[in-house]
């Protein structure tokens, strides 16, 4: 098995080498002054390897340093193989999986190696670094926009109460509840045959997309929703097209263009089959940083998994994250909305 995983998955110093030629393709870039290629290695019994020098502001720094990786006492080769292993797998790997995969089992004790808690912290680390930019270009061209609901069903008994943690029945018929009710809302923007962006909602209304929309669509795109009340806010200076589903009309041609929501939908299924299956429970505060990983893969389909993996690398770099950050969403990156 070992001969078949690259060398900087295994090797430290191959592993530092590798993020340097990644991150560093015109040679070493100060992180204090930005001077690029004008620092030298410092080398010595009791210098630590990597560690360079800036001939311009004389800083010293290394290629970790303002990256997800700074400060981190796991090994570097285990985090690029962590980015390896969650960019090639389509619906993505939870951290009990990543940590089996990273430390493996102790041949004496037979227990597990690692810590799961590490693992879980790596992987919302890279999704952190995975997360877009505020956008230079918009969407154009067919943009599909709508919503899902992420999430369980409420719990009921045999005469249709629900019941509580407790065992006992709530007052009050289930009837008149919203199916929708216990579960989060999440709002895709997708270019077909380009890119999608997606963000967690309190409620789906007109006015938590309105500026969703024209922040991340041009004006020159074509909109296509469903009949949703909420979609219809769609500003009045784009294309706007519907399908109505409550009329089970799912798709259709319109002067050439193709009138459907069936690709955003798709999209969906991979979300809730990742969530289903790979996560089984995501909290709503969480909930964004897995939407940035799913969308990340999907942004990038089109490239292998070695390719994938070399672009999530270069997104680590001006990127800090601490323990108590995912919460946190005043501290998360300015999402593309």
């Amino acid at each position: 098995m070992a001969g078949l995983i690259a060398r900087h998955h295994q090797d430290e110093r191959a592993a530092r080498a590798y993020l340097e030629s990644a991150l560093w393709p015109d040679g070493p870039v100060c992180p204090k002054c930005g001077v690029i290629d004008e620092a030298y290695r410092l080398r010595g019994e009791t210098t630590r390897d990597g560690l360079y020098k800036c001939a311009g502001c004389r800083a010293p720094f290394t290629v970790t340093m303002g990256t997800i990786f700074e400060d981190s006492h796991i090994p570097l080769h285990k985090w690029l193989f962590a980015i390896y292993l969650m960019c090639s797998s389509k619906k993505g790997m939870s951290a009990h999986q990543l940590w089996r995969n990273l430390w493996g089992v102790d041949e004496e004790t037979g227990k597990q190696k690692g810590s799961y808690k590490t693992a879980w912290f790596m992987a919302h680390r890279i999704r952190w670094a995975l997360g877009q930019q505020p956008v230079a270009s918009k969407l154009a061209g067919i943009v599909e926009v709508d919503e899902c609901y992420i999430g369980g069903k409420h719990h009921t008994g045999k005469y249709g109460y629900e019941w509580s943690a407790s065992g006992r029945p709530k007052p009050g018929p289930r009837k008149g509840r919203s199916p929708v009710e216990n579960k989060a809302a999440v709002v895709s923007i997708l270019q077909r045959d380009g890119e999608v962006r997606s963000k967690h909602v309190g409620r789906v209304t007109g006015e938590n997309l309105r500026p969703m929309i024209e922040t991340a669509v041009d004006t020159s795109a074509h909109v296509i929703t469903d009949t949703s009340t909420a979609l219809t806010a769609v500003p009045k200076e784009h294309k706007h097209s519907q399908v109505n589903h409550r009329a089970k009309e799912y798709v259709r041609h319109e002067d050439g263009v193709v009138i459907t929501t069936n690709t955003v939908e798709g999209y969906f299924g991979i979300i809730k089959r990742g969530i289903d299956g790979i996560y089984h429970h995501v909290g709503k505060q969480y909930l964004d940083q897995y939407l940035r990983e799913f969308d990340f893969r999907y942004n990038v389909r089109k490239l292998n998994d070695r390719d994938r993996s070399v672009l999530a690398i270069k997104k680590t770099s001006g990127k800090r994250l601490t323990l108590k950050q995912p919460k946190d969403a005043e501290r998360e990156p300015p999402l593309p909305f």
